[in-house]
């Protein structure tokens, strides 16, 4: 089930290969997910000694969150990856030019996951091509629906 999908990557980004990672999250964090309260458009993901970090990310922090901790809605929250992974991302990030862009923060098994894409950046004649794709597909399905009726 998916909690936010960060749709601007997907327009930035040429999506490559997609990884599923865990979150360090803190409990108001978790409480705030889980009531819809974030946004992932502005995030990105970075390499810090030998960890991958979601930067930019901001969960806003419910009011009835408790006093006695100061919730920071933007801090950097570590993503959890198998040694496998992290070694393969390393390569394909600091060698190839890729970068690594949040695509979907989701519930799996009751815990919260993030897809992560390895991502190629779109030049804008790359992006208008892809409008353009798109706007010929909506084309072709509503031709297609009005058609069978």
């Amino acid at each position: 089930m998916s909690i936010v999908d960060n749709r601007k990557a997907f327009h930035d980004y040429f999506i490559e290969e997609k990884f599923e990672a865990g979150l360090v999250l803190e409990g108001w964090e978790v409480k705030s997910i889980r009531a819809g309260k974030v946004q992932i458009k502005e995030g990105y993901v970075i390499l810090r000694n030998g960890a991958f970090y979601l930067i930019g990310a901001h969960i806003s922090p419910l009011t009835s969150a408790s006093t006695h901790v100061l919730p920071d809605p933007t801090r950097s929250r570590k993503l959890l990856l198998n040694q496998a992974e992290i070694n393969k991302l390393i390569g394909r990030v600091e060698r190839a030019g890729y970068t690594l862009a949040p695509l979907d923060m989701h519930f799996k098994a009751g815990r919260i996951k993030l897809q992560i894409g390895l991502a190629k950046g779109k030049k804008l004649h790359d992006k208008r091509d892809t409008e353009r794709t798109k706007d010929a597909q909506r084309e072709i399905q509503r031709a297609m629906k009005t058609r069978q009726r």
